[in-house]
């Protein structure tokens, strides 16, 4: 058994289920050290794995890597996310209007005083407050993860997705000030102009297309790394605020999900927009969402 892989679902399960460290160590009867060690990666009893799933409410072979693992809280889902990405040597995304790893500073910004100024207002201010600060840490995570690793991505955005992404600009939906929610629109144009460039520029390891006509029918990415991959199907786009998502995210290792999706994700980047046409298409669909002057 790769403990440490073990470990490391323990912990985005354990988010997953919504109760503390403190609860779920009294209840396996373990110390909370204890716990945290296991998810560290420190050897663990097949009993105690099994008295885990049932105490997280899973079967053990989540726990085990083996078959799909699901999530219903954006925030355990980053994690595990996050935990997949640390082995990523390829990361191939399908949909949606952002890819993450390319974002820049100023989504970052305008997502952290959304998800702030939501939390402030929200029954619960206190709980809101740490799990969106908890949210941010993990974006700055993944964030800095990749910066130290940079593995290769190609990108195939949704052009319905990127029209809906600069209509209401970042962490759409969300109860916040006019001023805040103008600032996330401004930053939702901001970044057309910076993908539009990536486009034009085709970095060293960074490809990206758009895709027009309808919407895929669900947004996945494909990560590679050196022993294996996986397949993620999530319906939590990167500013889904830690409270606001309500969906079934995926994930799994199977080797015809692989490769099923790979296949759909070469025909979409076969007929992506890309380079000069792919940003000419971008600014247009920029200037057409920019509120007059």
């Amino acid at each position: 058994m790769r403990f440490a892989d073990i470990g490391q679902q323990l912990r985005a399960y354990r988010l997953e289920s919504g109760l503390r460290a403190e609860e779920i160590a009294a209840r396996l009867g373990v110390s909370r050290a204890a716990l945290y060690r296991y998810e560290k990666g420190e050897v663990i009893k097949l009993d105690t794995i099994r008295r885990l799933a049932e105490l997280l409410k899973i079967s053990p072979l989540s726990l085990l890597g083996i078959g799909v693992e699901y999530f219903a809280r954006p925030v355990a889902f980053q994690e595990r996310l996050r935990q997949v990405e640390e082995e990523a040597d390829q990361i191939l995304l399908v949909g949606g209007a952002v890819c993450y790893q390319t974002a820049t500073e100023g989504f970052d910004g305008a997502l952290a005083e959304a998800w702030t100024e939501a939390a402030n207002t929200a029954p619960e201010r206190a709980a809101a407050r740490t799990a969106a600060d908890q949210a941010l840490g993990l974006l700055a995570a993944r964030r800095k993860l990749y910066q130290q690793r940079r593995p290769s991505i190609i990108g195939i955005l949704s052009e319905g997705s990127l029209r809906r992404f600069l209509q209401d600009g970042v962490a759409a939906g969300l109860p916040v000030p006019e001023r805040t929610r103008a600032r996330c629109r401004a930053a939702a144009l901001a970044e057309a102009e910076a993908l539009a460039a990536l486009m034009e520029s085709v970095p060293i390891g960074i490809q990206l297309g758009l895709t027009a006509g309808p919407d895929p029918s669900g947004s996945f990415m494909v990560l590679r790394g050196r022993d294996r991959a996986h397949v993620v199907g999530s319906p939590f786009a990167a500013d889904t605020g830690p409270n606001a998502g309500i969906g079934v995210a995926t994930i799994t290792a199977a080797d015809e999900a692989v490769a099923i999706h790979q296949r759909i994700a070469e025909t979409a980047w076969r007929d992506a927009l890309k380079g000069a046409e792919g940003a000419a298409r971008v600014r247009e669909m920029a200037r057409e969402a920019r509120p007059p002057e």
